[in-house]
């Protein structure tokens, strides 16, 4: 145990550094003059294990490295899926106000296009075009309009009595809420735009998928997503406050009624 926390400090040492790593007599000296005293031993180890590579430039950490590391982290029995997780808490819109919730950012649809940078290192989508995307698959999830993957066996009119409306009695009130606020969000981005923000943040799907399928130009899927992304962040903004006017007048004052009325 001990000896694969020291692994994993020599590895965290050697993923921050964007050079290769200097091996003196008294540790290991990144480029930046960070130091880090890692014992031979750990190092011989974690050269055999093929997470650290030697060369003439020095010494680097391997591929495999940031998986190790991940699996070291997660610990437990599920640290194979900790790797593949990047965990992260958010703040949802639920039935009765809002909602924290622990998501997996490596599972949002959006989180590929999250890391995408401008040529001045700004976000290329900015956060509330991100929230926005996130809120209508939340929103998706919670009205059930995901598409099926396995059969339903019950028969398809069990339960159903006379003169009721079928699947729709069994639908509960928080589903029928997110079906309307989905319904808007749509309604709010436009029938231009709104196929790819669904098909991206709703239906999962990549955006050489959707330029496949909707037969457009390379690249152009992003551009459009983004567009509706930024037109659904504004329908989910508040609306500014309206400041309200007050006159304040002395005992006997009478506001000027004579524009008023057209007479």
């Amino acid at each position: 145990m001990r000896e694969a926390s020291a692994t994993a400090r020599l590895l965290r040492f050697l993923l921050a550094a964007t050079d290769p790593v200097r091996a003196e007599a008294d540790g290991l000296v990144a480029a930046d003059g960070r130091r880090h005293a890692a014992a031979p031993g750990v190092l011989d180890e974690a050269v055999r294990l093929g997470l650290v590579r030697r060369s003439a430039a020095g010494l680097a950490a391997a591929p495999e490295a940031r998986a190790w590391l991940k699996r070291r982290l997660a610990g437990g029995g599920d640290a194979f899926a900790g790797q593949h997780r990047a965990l992260d808490d958010v703040t949802l819109p639920g039935g009765g106000g809002r909602e924290r919730a622990c998501v997996n950012r490596l599972e949002s649809p959006l989180s590929a296009l999250a890391r995408l940078k401008e040529k001045s290192g700004e976000a290329w989508l900015p956060g509330e075009a991100i929230a926005a995307g996130e809120r209508l698959h939340a929103d998706f999830m919670r009205a059930g309009l995901q598409p099926r993957l396995t059969m339903r066996w019950e028969p398809r009119l069990a339960g159903r009595q006379k003169g009721e409306a079928g699947a729709a009695r069994e639908i509960a009130d928080t589903a029928v809420a997110a079906r309307l606020r989905v319904a808007r969000a749509v309604a709010a981005i436009g029938p231009e735009l709104s196929g790819v923000a669904l098909d991206v943040c709703c239906f999962m799907k990549g955006l050489e998928t959707v330029e496949r399928e909707r037969q457009w130009p390379a690249r152009s899927a992003k551009l459009m997503l983004r567009a509706a992304l930024m037109a659904l962040s504004r329908h989910y903004a508040p609306p500014p406050a309206r400041a309200r006017a007050h006159a304040w007048g002395a005992e006997g004052y009478r506001p000027d009624a004579s524009g008023i009325g057209g007479g």
